[in-house]
């Protein structure tokens, strides 16, 4: 008969084997415990990868990952733009002329400021360079990582700006 140490070690080993296959999260990602960048609601019921990029905005805040969120707030303000731009028939206008890809978020911003479809609102056009300046430093620099509270100082614009762009993208 095995001992009570012997059995508790196959246990723990069996435990163990198993952990990798129990703990990961579904391929599809898993939704945050709260949402303390930007309410889902406001992107509800928009595009499902709106919504995802959202969770992970959230889950990396929640997470205290604030690189990644300082990133994915960049990519969701890039995707928004694009929508905008898509949902006037006017996508031309942001796309490389030889490749057809779209234009980097720089010329992404100046081309959305000075577009004459629409008028941005104040808030938004002084957002705009912040929001992508934290996202840059955060993808690009070796050096830099985004704290809480570079954060925290940037989610009224944020709100702000993705508000704007969903509805000047009419997703709502």
């Amino acid at each position: 008969m095995k001992s009570i140490v012997q059995e508790a070690l196959a246990t723990a080993k069996k435990i163990q084997a198993d952990a990798p296959i129990r703990y990961v999260p579904p391929s599809s990602g898993t939704k945050p415990k709260n949402q303390a960048v930007l309410p889902h609601a406001l992107v509800n019921n928009t595009r499902g990868y709106i919504e995802r990029v959202v969770y992970q905005i959230n889950g990396c805040y929640e997470k205290g990952w604030f690189d990644g969120c300082a990133v994915m707030m960049r990519r969701l303000i890039e995707t928004l733009i694009i929508e905008c731009f898509e949902k006037h028939n006017i996508s031309q206008k942001i796309k490389d002329t030889r490749t057809g890809d779209f234009l980097y978020l720089a010329d992404l911003i100046n081309k959305t400021v000075n577009e004459s479809s629409w008028n941005l609102g104040r808030n938004t056009k002084q957002a705009l360079p912040k929001l992508k300046s934290i996202g840059d430093q955060s993808a690009h620099s070796r050096r830099y990582n985004a704290h809480r509270e570079d954060i925290d100082k940037l989610i009224p614009d944020f709100r702000t700006v993705c508000q704007e762009f969903i509805y000047l993208a009419q997703l709502k």
